[in-house]
């Protein structure tokens, strides 16, 4: 990694910010042009506060900053643009209801003779989307048809596309694959050579020590330690980040595998979810791999009534008749939760507090016959659950959309504590939390299996299914193409098998034809 002599590119003094309780405490940080500089912290310690004063989005209570030696202030995103500060945020902005082409070019559409030049954007959107490898995507696609994933790569593509001294990274590659991240980490490394300054977020610590130079570690809103990156080992991040002993590996226990509890045969639903069949025992967690695109979401949406499928059946346990799902409803009728991937669109009430979101799953456990609610008896439940789930808040009333993402995804799963399902659905449930939360999200998934639940977890992160499940099933272009047992799967077969499905498609008219209602290949 390269030194840095010479005038900073952006300086942080003594800035602070307070909500309900002070998120940042006289931070002060430095950024070089051309370094690559990591933020990283437990969630709540203030990272993506910090992001968003520096991009405009947030006022700073106090404190001051300088960009390339001059007074920096913006009172807007468009003011940090102007300067040539772009963002990639953890929580997607993109506009659903426009085109991929629309949004990457939002508030600078190429015009003629006063309209829209169409052929012109669609020229500059494509060459944006190359540079991000989603070279073979149709411009004009609304957004609203794409998974969280391509979202993500969208809001990459149109930060890279503009002018840019500093850039800022939350958390980007969160719901990225590993090609997918390799095709990012290039173009940082371009941007590095041209002098761009970048701040990377992020809770991965081997992203980490690959790609930045130094390395800034926040703890309850105070900068507590900033090294070169190679000075500092894992153990030695953790240890600051958290204040205390290191994070050690979990370690899943023995669960005993009862019967059948969800039976998933020939599910479809357009082309994100073609023939999907496979089951889940109660005390059992099954991983759902894949590659973005893969159709790990949208078989989980279908299985819940979100999306309505087009055939297929879902069963409770050993049940020969097929469950009616024509909605959520339905689904948690029948014991069936589900935690979902984008928790601030699907997941939560944001303008309601911590008390209102956490026990909004499970009314009757604070309703009075005729149905009013308890207050009294709400608040001591969602207490308990701020505590179980260790909830950064200052109080159960404090407003969802004042805390962390990785809290936010906590107040999401304490709401299914409450209630009595048999079969949980997790899509994504550490995107976004730091390394000790994640332990704390790991524990309380293995304690629900133990308790006989049946669990399905989707991630992004291949090691994480791997310390956490039982089997893990692969997608691979919508269709299920395989499914190991712990003693069974290794990186390169679960890998080979989430690029299979592509090879499939073009040799085989129905790929499902392989797979059994348990969901493995005959083949194998």
């Amino acid at each position: 990694m390269d030194d840095h002599p010479g005038a900073p590119l952006l300086s942080v003094c003594g800035l602070s910010k307070s909500y309900a309780a002070p998120v940042l405490l006289d931070v002060d940080i430095e950024l070089h042009p051309g370094e690559i500089h990591a933020l990283v912290g437990a969630n709540g310690a203030g990272k993506s506060t910090l992001a968003r004063i520096i991009c405009g989005l947030t006022d700073a209570d106090a404190g001051s900053m300088a960009l390339n030696g001059r007074p920096y202030a913006p009172r807007s995103k468009g003011d940090a643009e102007a300067a040539g500060v772009q963002m990639v945020m953890q929580e997607l902005n993109l506009v659903e209801t426009l085109s991929v082409a629309e949004n990457l070019f939002f508030n600078r559409l190429p015009r003629r003779f006063g309209f829209v030049d169409r052929p012109a954007l669609d020229r500059a959107a494509s060459a944006a989307l190359a540079d991000v490898g989603l070279g073979e995507m149709d411009p004009a696609t609304p957004v609203s048809r794409l998974g969280v994933g391509r979202q993500q790569l969208i809001e990459i593509a149109a930060a890279l596309a503009r002018p840019c001294r500093l850039l800022i990274l939350d958390e980007p590659t969160a719901a990225l694959t590993d090609p997918e991240i390799a095709v990012l980490f290039e173009h940082m490394r371009r941007l590095k050579k041209e002098g761009v300054g970048i701040v990377y977020v992020s809770h991965r610590m081997d992203e980490i020590r690959r790609i930045t130079d130094r390395v800034t570690i926040l703890r309850d809103g105070r900068v507590v330690d900033t090294q070169p990156t190679l000075d500092l080992s894992v153990d030695d991040v953790v240890q600051r980040m958290v204040g205390g002993a290191r994070v050690e590996a979990f370690d899943p226990g023995e669960r005993e595998i009862g019967p059948v509890a969800l039976r998933v045969e020939g599910l479809c639903r357009g082309d994100g979810v073609r023939g999907v069949s496979f089951e889940v025992h109660s005390g059992e967690i099954l991983g759902l791999a894949g590659l973005v695109g893969a159709g790990r979401t949208e078989t989980l949406r279908t299985v819940f009534g979100a999306d309505q499928p087009e055939s297929g059946k879902v069963f409770r346990g050993e049940s020969s008749d097929h469950l009616r799902i024509d909605g959520p409803r339905d689904a948690v009728r029948a014991g069936i939760g589900m935690i979902p991937e984008d928790r601030k669109q699907h997941g939560l009430l944001l303008p309601q507090s911590v008390r209102v979101n956490g026990t909004l799953a499970h009314l009757s456990v604070a309703t009075r016959p005729k149905g009013w609610i308890r207050r009294m008896r709400e608040t001591r439940v969602a207490k308990r659950l701020v505590d179980e789930l260790n909830i950064q808040t200052s109080s159960v009333e404090q407003p969802v959309v004042e805390l962390s993402g990785g809290n936010q995804q906590k107040v999401v799963m304490a709401r299914w504590l409450l209630r009595a399902c048999d079969v949980l659905l997790f899509d994504e449930p550490t995107r976004g939390i730091d390394v000790a939360a994640k332990q704390v999200v790991y524990r309380l998934i293995s304690a629900l299996a133990a308790q006989g639940k049946a669990v399905v977890v989707v991630s992004s992160e291949l090691r994480e299914l791997m310390a956490l499940c039982d089997r893990i099933a692969v997608l691979s272009a919508s269709r299920l193409t395989a499914t190991f047992a712990r003693d069974e799967w290794t990186e390169e077969r679960i890998m080979a098998a989430a690029i299979g499905g592509h090879v499939h498609r073009a040799g085989s008219a129905n790929a499902a034809d392989d797979v059994d209602p348990g969901g493995t290949r005959r083949d194998d």
